[in-house]
């Protein structure tokens, strides 16, 4: 009895051995992986034109002044329909009067008219090319008289118009499968060149989707191009056997 005893102990400690150092080469094997990135990018061109038209009046009798500001708005509303833009594509907002006499901090001295009227004209089309050529020709407003303003308070693109690319989660699907493909590729060298085989997906990080300026130069912005490449950059982890 005593040697069956020490014979069921003996293999009890060797199949524990067995396990320990089976669940110990299943850990070290679980550490072997490669971490991946994969690129994809996509040539797009936006849809929408959003153009501010930022007008400035001013005169020392405030009748006077709102009747420039509203020749003004005539001439754009002229100008932009000879351009071929719709008029349902084109809205007024923020009307603002300022009255220099009423700044308390001015004291007596006042330089130039005493009020200042603005109003922003705002176009808003699913035709860019066509608000591109149409803003390109605005010094034909400046000439006939009609004042406009591109100040730091409107922003680094007042001077011109924005363009907007809407369609990105149409893309997305397919940009991911291409850069999970790319990260697959790469992971397939790499296990290749370390004499190992690949093996399913650890972790997975879809990254995060940026829409670029075409041509990414100092100076020019990806609001101010029709023209854009969206690109995702997924991090994959593999195992390795």
């Amino acid at each position: 009895m005593t040697t069956a005893r020490a014979i069921i102990l003996a293999a009890g400690i060797a199949l524990a051995g067995l396990f320990t150092g089976w669940g110990f080469a299943r850990g070290r094997a679980a550490d072997r992986f490669v971490t991946v990135k994969g690129v994809a990018e996509r040539p797009v061109q936006a849809d929408l034109a959003i153009w501010p038209l930022h007008l400035v009046a001013a005169d020392d009798d405030l009748a006077r002044a709102h009747a420039k500001l509203q020749d003004g708005l005539q001439r754009v509303r002229q100008f932009l329909a000879q351009q071929g833009i719709d008029s349902a594509d084109i809205a007024l907002q923020d009307f603002a009067v300022a009255d220099a006499q009423a700044n308390q901090f001015a004291g007596n001295i006042r330089a130039g008219s005493r009020f200042v009227i603005k109003q922003t004209v705002v176009v808003r089309s699913t035709n860019p090319n066509l608000v591109l050529r149409t803003s390109q020709r605005v010094g034909g407003l400046v000439n006939a008289g009609v004042v406009l303003s591109s100040g730091g308070e409107y922003g680094p693109s007042a001077g011109g118009p924005t363009f907007v690319f809407t369609k990105l989660n149409s893309l997305k699907p397919a940009m991911i499968a291409d850069a999970t493909a790319r990260a697959r590729e790469a992971a397939d060298q790499f296990a290749h060149d370390s004499h190992a085989s690949l093996g399913g997906i650890r972790q997975a990080n879809q990254g995060v989707f940026v829409i670029l300026a075409r041509d990414q130069v100092p100076g020019i912005s990806e609001e101010s191009q029709i023209e854009k490449t969206v690109r995702v950059v997924s991090t994959v982890e593999y195992f390795l056997k």
